[in-house]
């Protein structure tokens, strides 16, 4: 373990490196991973879709009260030491750039910069109508006060950052418009069924190819949304070093691989390369 954190911190320490995490990085600030060291799937609920969203009224209506629930676990989560060793690498001039396929903006709160959100931030709410943007935490108010009486209490937490409920929990859930044109609202978040936009896609094949290393934190790299880009590392001849509790999808790809708790063992980097 000790000569895995050593030649990782010198990996990172020759510079160059883009940083790849998904949702394990952030379960050391409260946030469910949605796989965990077993490589299983966590919990029963399956996960909206794109099409279900804009079609089924009662199933936009079950979201948005399982999100509301859920929002409050998002919004007060902290980053953890994982984040601001991250932010700290950045900061000493070792990264190239910070891809993520998390949703939870706790990078950005970790310190670091020009972070690419590959699949969207909770923080912020799109009309599917008229296209503008908008925070989350006031849609949070609004929906507060469309639903004062709503007493449905949040089971689990996702790592989508909505909850567990059951059909009778939702269905007395008010579900309110865009404020300008009183369109669909929808979380600026990528749905299954929905593709990552092309030109994000681009900017980050743009940054694996000026950078000299890869390194992914807490990704089991399941879906290709996150696994193509360790593909295009390996196939330039880049090292990829996997930090992760449990086996992924890459891994055979690795140069490096370090199974473990992210928390610690980036810390230990950010330590080693503080001069």
């Amino acid at each position: 373990m000790e000569q895995s954190v050593a030649a990782l911190s010198a990996l990172v320490g020759k510079g160059g490196v883009l940083v790849l995490s998904g949702a394990g990085l952030s379960t050391e600030s409260g946030i469910p991973d949605y796989r965990g060291p077993s490589g299983l799937r966590r919990g029963n609920a399956q996960p909206m879709t794109y099409q279900t969203f804009t079609r089924d009224l009662i199933a936009r209506r079950r979201y948005w009260a399982r999100s509301h629930l859920g929002w409050r676990t998002i919004a007060r989560a902290a980053p953890n030491a994982g984040h601001h060793a991250v932010g700290r690498l950045q900061s000493f001039g070792l990264l190239t750039g910070v891809i993520t396929q998390n949703v939870d903006g706790l990078h950005q709160a970790g310190g670091a910069d020009g972070v690419i959100e590959l699949h969207g931030a909770l923080d912020r709410v799109v009309c599917l109508d008229c296209g503008v943007l908008s925070d989350r935490a006031a849609l949070d108010d609004r929906l507060a006060a469309a639903n004062s009486g709503y007493a449905a209490e949040a089971g689990a937490v996702n790592p989508d950052g909505d909850v567990e409920l059951t059909d009778e929990q939702a269905a007395g859930f008010v579900v309110v418009g865009c404020t300008g044109c009183g369109g669909m609202l929808k979380p600026d978040v990528v749905f299954f069924g929905e593709t990552v936009p092309a030109p994000r896609v681009q900017s980050c094949f743009d940054l694996v190819e000026r950078s000299a290393a890869l390194i992914v934190l807490g990704s089991s790299l399941t879906v290709m949304s996150g696994r193509r880009f360790v593909v295009r590392a390996a196939k330039l001849g880049l090292p990829v070093a996997i930090v992760n509790q449990g086996p992924t999808r890459g891994d055979t790809l690795a140069s490096l691989l370090l199974d473990a708790p992210l928390g610690p063992v980036l810390s230990k980097v950010a330590w080693d390369l503080r001069n």
